[in-house]
């Protein structure tokens, strides 16, 4: 019955069920909202804490970057420096080398005739006195 006392008709019970059915949907729409909210308000958190472990990762990386281009920087003037002695080691073995052959040149066939011809004194020597090899002349 109606509040007025009269009786329900048709269409006042398909309006009724209707909301009925509307309330049943809005609450379980409420059910499923409030099921979905936990597992995103904990994925929040993972990003923040996500968020969180990024940028001290990054505030400790930057000085060990830093300290990569010091010591990359350091390492970039002691090779220079490397450079340079080896560039001198050249340089003295060239000017060895030249004097090894200006040596060889000056003094070293006149040692040659020197030695040949102290060679040829002994031999001379060991024929005169009657010797018969150079061993014995010396």
């Amino acid at each position: 019955m109606a509040q007025d006392g009269s009786t329900w008709g048709m269409g006042d019970l398909a309006a009724l069920l209707g909301a009925i059915a509307g309330l049943v949907a809005a609450v379980a729409f409420l059910v499923l909202v409030i099921w979905l909210a936990f597992p995103l308000v904990k994925l929040g958190r993972t990003f923040d804490e996500a968020s969180a472990s990024l940028k001290e990762a990054t505030e400790h990386t930057l000085p060990i970057l830093d300290e990569a281009a010091q010591t990359l920087a350091s390492t970039n003037a002691q090779l220079e420096n490397i450079d340079t002695i080896t560039t001198s080691a050249a340089q003295v073995g060239a000017n060895v080398s030249a004097l090894s052959s200006l040596w060889a040149a000056t003094l070293g066939r006149p040692l040659i005739k020197v030695s040949a011809f102290s060679y040829g004194v002994r031999q001379a020597y060991a024929r005169a006195t009657g010797r018969t090899s150079a061993e014995d002349a010396r």
